[in-house]
């Protein structure tokens, strides 16, 4: 957490110096001085959040190259372990630099506001002795006198409308800003999760959002006095004596010229690797996937296990699913549950939207005959690619935290661990786990209960059955199941997920679940590792840092989440 909240502040500070910094090169130097004259203060307010712009722009695109990070993280000798649990906050990280982009924009397109308004109006007043009109006097005879981009007189309220969609800059400014709009609100939690397929494709705007600002900057609109006007024309002198430009030697007519675009720079490096980001995306879409099994289980879940050629992956990875005969274009990540050991990939998958549900009838699970292995849909995999799960094996304790359908990554782990435990035992650096399953229905444990229950006969077979400490809460439940469960409570099995282990009612209490780990591992660093809401993730997050003890030697808890 300390190195994270560090790689906030250096961002954060890297915005606050670029904006600085460009403030003060139009709000100082003389090659402004005229511009400045023109447009007051709202000159350099457009142009700071502008840099802070083309910087954030750069980045936003980083965080989702998956391949990219997903080499960066499996490469353990150029990155260090807390170098890649600061690559598993990609998406965090990502919005944060969209709401950068979002502030710094605003900012932007109001300063430009107040720019075009005095642009418009010095034109209007053509008859005025104001000082921005006389310098709106000049016209551009083929060697850039100008220094007001607008060419004709425009009466208002029509100009600035008029400079918005007949000008390269305006146009375009207008495009982004739209379409930054339309891809920040679709991006919502509730839009995110119930019209998934909205925010999917409105959030492909981005291509048309980074067209437009490569171009925004070739209207030049901004225009500063050229270098030569300056040594011949010093601004701080012949500024007070502007009716006698030309006329003397020591002032001649000052010459402007606009400010070459920048943006390009800022984004071509980025957009290049996305692009082969979508190569190697499209490559790997073209290989041939094979459904071997499909698996109905309780609570609208349904596993599938695949086979395709090549495919190697570690715990707790995700991967992207197409189903063209569901849509064409459309993909969705989910965790594999199967283990690296297993000749075959698999995830569960929970049917809670339109395309989970026509993934589902695809599939044949609306139907209780047997399906036909030619008759299943073809489908699209991309990846794997790794999150903070793959660390699992770094740690000697850890604690596993999934709540509902989110249990999916740890039913890898635990698959991975049974097969290491059985092979090679002794050489297994993780020696305890702690794991919690929280649900609301009782049917959600069914799927998985049979993993637990052959895990804990295995543990016990070998005398060892203190290696996995599980805890499942049930956290909803009506009177009826109460009585049900009051009345087989001293039964040797638990009624619900058949293990010996019971259930637990309610919600853990994080703090006594923390102190008790704390206290019997006195001096070890312990693995935190959850799939599940950000309520939860907070929470945990706080329980890790306040009983992680503060000198090198006592017991520390290392907070991971799963983000995809």
């Amino acid at each position: 957490c300390g190195s994270w909240t560090v790689s906030n502040l250096v961002w954060l500070g890297l915005n606050a110096f670029l904006f600085v910094w460009y403030y003060r090169v139009y709000d100082v130097p003389p090659k402004f001085f005229y511009t400045r004259k023109l447009l007051g203060s709202a000159l350099a307010l457009a142009r700071a959040p502008a840099a802070c712009l083309n910087f954030n722009c750069m980045l936003i695109l980083l965080p989702v190259c998956r391949n990219l990070l997903s080499f960066l993280r499996g490469s353990s000798a150029c990155c260090s372990t807390r170098i890649r649990r600061q690559l598993d906050r990609n998406l965090t990280f990502h919005k944060m630099v969209a709401w950068m982009i979002a502030l710094h924009t605003t900012i932007h397109t109001i300063a430009h506001l107040f720019n075009v308004e005095w642009c418009v109006n010095a034109k209007v007043n053509i008859s005025s002795d104001d000082y921005s009109v006389a310098l709106s006097v000049f016209e551009d005879g083929g060697n850039n006198t100008y220094v007001n981009f607008v060419a004709d007189k425009i009466e208002n309220p029509l100009g600035g409308l008029k400079v918005a969609f007949t000008y390269l800059a305006g146009i375009t400014g207008v495009v982004i800003t739209l379409c930054l709009i339309l891809i920040i609100t679709s991006s919502t939690k509730t839009i995110r999760r119930s019209y998934f397929e909205v925010f999917w494709y409105t959030h492909h705007l981005f291509v048309i959002f980074f067209i437009g600002l490569a171009i925004h900057g070739y209207g030049r609109i901004v225009r500063g006095q050229t270098a030569m006007s300056l040594e011949e024309h010093n601004p701080e002198i012949c500024s007070e004596n502007i009716t006698s430009w030309g006329k003397i030697p020591k002032c001649p007519i000052p010459q402007f010229s606009g400010n070459p675009p920048m943006t390009w720079k800022w984004i071509v490096g980025p957009m290049i690797l996305y692009f082969c980001e979508r190569l190697v995306r499209f490559w790997r879409s073209q290989q041939k996937v094979v459904i071997t099994k499909v698996v109905t289980h309780p609570f609208k879940t349904f596993e599938l296990q695949m086979k395709k050629k090549g495919f190697k992956m570690e715990v707790g990875q995700y991967i992207f699913v197409k189903c063209p005969e569901v849509s064409k274009l459309e993909w969705h990540p989910f965790t594999l549950t199967s283990a690296p050991e297993e000749d075959f990939f698999s995830i569960h998958i929970r049917i809670v939207g339109d395309w989970t549900e026509g993934l589902s009838n695809a599939c044949g699970c609306d139907k209780k005959e047997f399906q036909d292995a030619w008759k299943l849909p073809k489908l699209a995999v991309d990846g794997p690619f790794g999150t903070a799960s793959e660390d699992v094996f770094s740690y000697e304790v850890v604690m596993l935290v999934g709540a509902g359908i989110g249990v999916t990554p740890f039913a890898s782990i635990l698959k991975s661990v049974w097969y290491k435990y059985c092979n090679d035992a002794i050489n297994l650096k993780l020696k305890k786990i702690y794991f919690y399953w929280l649900c609301r229905d009782t049917h959600a444990f069914e799927w998985f209960a049979d993993l637990l229950q052959l895990l804990e006969t295995q543990m016990q077979e070998r005398n060892n059955a203190d290696f996995l400490s599980y805890n499942i809460y049930l956290t909803g439940w009506d009177e009826t199941q109460a009585t049900h469960f009051t009345v087989h409570h001293d039964e040797e099995k638990d009624v619900i997920t058949g293990l010996k282990q019971k259930t637990l009612y309610g919600r853990p209490n994080w703090e006594n679940e923390f102190k008790t780990i704390a206290s019997q591992h006195p001096s070890s660093r312990v693995g935190v590792f959850l799939c599940g809401p950000e309520a939860l993730a907070d929470t945990l997050n706080k329980q890790s840092i306040s009983n992680s003890d503060a000198g090198p030697r006592g017991v520390h808890f290392i907070f991971n989440k799963e983000n995809f």
